[in-house]
């Protein structure tokens, strides 16, 4: 596991008219304050790569679709450079992801997929880096 991410299942309350699905409380570990919520859709098949906050923590869900995470750990106490994560209703789950992680996502439903991401800071473009597909080498098909 790559330093400081984490996963954590998240419970889907059933009830009659549609479901409750749970993302984040301040109580939770993962929590560090609130910044922002955004959601981000991802087309069927689309990739979204790569992005690295320099300040922010991700705390991400996946209410609707499926979609694929790659996270890239470049920092040089890394013992884990890659690892995935599929998270879909299946398995609802939030996954918490520290600054200096690099960031790709896909998505793997038939339909845009949807994710919601509650930040501990507001958006800032001085802290994020952004790099082109091909500047990460990793196998998205596989």
């Amino acid at each position: 596991m790559i330093n400081g991410v984490m996963i954590t299942p998240l419970k889907i309350i059933e009830t009659s008219g549609g479901n409750v699905l749970h993302s984040l409380k301040d109580t939770d570990s993962g929590f560090n304050g609130f910044g922002e919520a955004y959601f981000s859709e991802i087309e069927p098949k689309a990739i979204k790569a790569w992005k690295l906050h320099k300040k922010m923590t991700l705390n991400i869900s996946v209410p609707i679709g499926k979609i694929k995470f790659v996270l890239y750990d470049e920092r040089i106490k890394s013992n884990c450079f890659f690892q995935e994560f599929t998270i879909s209703r299946k398995n609802y789950s939030r996954l918490t992801i520290p600054p200096m992680i690099w960031l790709g996502f896909q998505g793997l439903a038939n339909s845009n997929s949807l994710l919601l991401n509650v930040a501990d800071i507001s958006h800032n473009t001085d802290e994020v880096i952004k790099r082109d597909l091909s500047e990460i080498v990793y196998e998205w098909s596989k």
